[in-house]
């Protein structure tokens, strides 16, 4: 199947983060840091590894301080360089982005996930997008929408990564319904957004989607779904009634939901001990900490 290739990217990061106060009361939550990563570039650097080429932001007010990370930053590379510390300086590199890869958008109201998609529109014009949550941060051997965008070359339409969870805990997510499970690839007859019971499978939706400019305009209708907000898995349940092509993907990975403290926290650790540079020196640390735990027990 020929379908166009998928170069741009919507990142929606206008929330608060109130989750994590104190700390968000200044500083976005998107570059908090994982180890020494903040979790944005995370997100970036597997938009880049799918080929993504232009990166949308929607933020809201007192997001500048994520706008100035992706800047260069002249005066810290002069610092650098006079020492010679080329490493540093290429973990620099990293971080910068070209001119005009980057847009920003403005969400002015938190009317949803839908809505700050919405709030792309006009940057996405009439192609095939990704989105992305940086709060679900993955780790994989290949990057989890590298492996998307890899699938939806066969399939075409729309696309949502998917996991299994444990039905009491599926309230918390929208939920696929599964008209014919292909193995990786599931075609989804409905789906549910955060089912108060009896959810239609085990398998919810997290935070990676390739879409169709024509959700674009189901959005456009402005409907309100669970919680009174726009909902994105309201828009993408359309399609199936209209093109029936919408397909969930299991992925291969470990996705941390890093918008929740203890999930943040596992991914902290995950990551530390997967940083050869840490890991003997923290898994030691890890092992006294249990042992001490369990000697006060």
């Amino acid at each position: 199947m020929t379908t166009n290739k998928v170069t741009k990217a919507v990142f929606p990061v206008a929330g608060l983060g109130t989750r994590f106060l104190p700390a968000t009361k200044s500083i976005p939550k998107e570059i908090m840091t994982l180890v020494d990563r903040p979790l944005i570039q995370y997100a970036i650097d597997e938009a880049r590894a799918a080929g993504i080429k232009e990166f949308i932001f929607v933020t809201s007010r007192g997001k500048s301080a994520l706008e100035d990370y992706f800047d260069n930053a002249p005066e810290l590379e002069a610092a650098l360089k006079k020492p010679g510390k080329e490493h540093l300086l290429d973990v620099l590199e990293s971080t910068n982005m070209e001119s005009g890869a980057i847009a920003y958008v403005r969400q002015h109201k938190a009317l949803g996930l839908g809505h700050a998609v919405w709030c792309a529109r006009r940057l996405i014009g009439d192609e095939p997008f990704a989105v992305m949550l940086p709060d679900d941060v993955i780790a994989a051997e290949k990057p989890c929408l590298q492996q998307m965008v890899e699938a939806y070359e066969q399939t075409g339409g729309n696309m949502v990564a998917a996991m299994e969870v444990p039905p009491e805990k599926a309230s918390a997510y929208g939920v696929l319904s599964v008209a014919e499970d292909m193995g990786s690839i599931v075609k989804v007859n409905g789906m549910v957004e955060k089912p108060k019971e009896n959810p239609p499978s085990n398998l919810a939706v997290i935070g990676r989607y390739i879409l169709t400019p024509q959700v674009l305009n189901n959005l456009n209708r402005k409907k309100e779904g669970a919680g009174g907000e726009i909902q994105l898995t309201d828009a993408i349940a359309e399609e199936i009634d209209e093109s029936g092509k919408v397909y969930g993907f299991r992925f291969r990975g470990q996705r941390y939901d890093c918008g929740s403290k203890a999930g943040f926290l596992q991914a902290t650790v995950a990551f530390g001990l997967a940083r050869p540079e840490l890991r003997e020196e923290f898994s030691g640390y890890l092992h006294d900490m249990m042992a001490l735990e369990k000697a006060a027990q």
